[in-house]
């Protein structure tokens, strides 16, 4: 069955829409949720470079494809077919850029096309159930296939963008620390000053009080 369904940009993972009702009736369904944003933070990094792919996760897989610079990302238990999961983004696709397509780019707050829930129900219950006969003539099409599509797993996927995020923070504290390595050199370096001069002004000091008053009583 299908679990989950989101579509996002992938320039900056800004998410577009939602199926309203997704995860309702599945154990930890926004651990999930958290995943499908991770992938999308991931492919807005340019992590992964296959417009098509399955990502499997616990009991479920995601299966997504990237067009027009948007993702269209659902969740299925893993006996789901493939195939009819592919078809399934491929039919929101069509209809998201037909309704939606001039606005994508522009979007500028999440879920901002939140309206599209009700295709997106209307088009999950169509293929909710692999033995209606309009779905069992999807899979003997000969013309989509899907052999082709890698599968990964999602420790894999995210693990990169993991290892990312350690590297970005590493640098920021090496950038932190070298900045106060440098601001403790100064203070060491104008405490070396002072001591190295303060005597000398102390010397100068008394001698010019000396002449002062010298030329006072005079």
């Amino acid at each position: 069955m299908v679990k989950l369904t989101m579509i996002a940009r992938v320039t900056d993972g800004l998410p577009l829409a939602e199926g309203l009702d997704d995860g309702r009736d599945m154990q930890d369904a926004e651990f999930y949720k958290q995943q499908a944003k991770a992938l999308f933070k991931n492919l807005s990094r340019g992590q992964n470079e296959a417009s098509r792919m399955s990502v499997e996760t616990g009991p479920y897989v995601f299966h997504y494809i990237i067009e027009g610079r948007v993702c269209y990302l659902t969740m299925c238990d893993r006996a789901y077919p493939k195939k009819l999961a592919f078809q399934y983004l491929e039919d929101l696709k069509n209809e998201f850029e037909r309704v939606n397509g001039a606005q994508i780019e522009t979007a500028a707050r999440p879920y901002a096309f939140i309206k599209f829930d009700t295709y997106i129900q209307k088009t999950k219950k169509l293929y909710q159930d692999t033995r209606t006969q309009r779905n069992i003539a999807k899979l003997n099409d000969e013309l989509y296939e899907v052999h082709q599509i890698m599968t990964r797993n999602v420790q894999e996927v995210l693990g990169v963008g993991e290892k990312l995020d350690q590297v970005s923070q590493m640098s920021s504290r090496l950038t932190s620390e070298s900045r106060i390595y440098a601001d403790k050199a100064r203070d060491l370096n104008r405490q070396a000053l002072i001591r190295k001069w303060a005597p000398v002004a102390i010397v100068f000091g008394v001698v010019f009080l000396l002449f002062w008053f010298k030329s006072k009583l005079w």
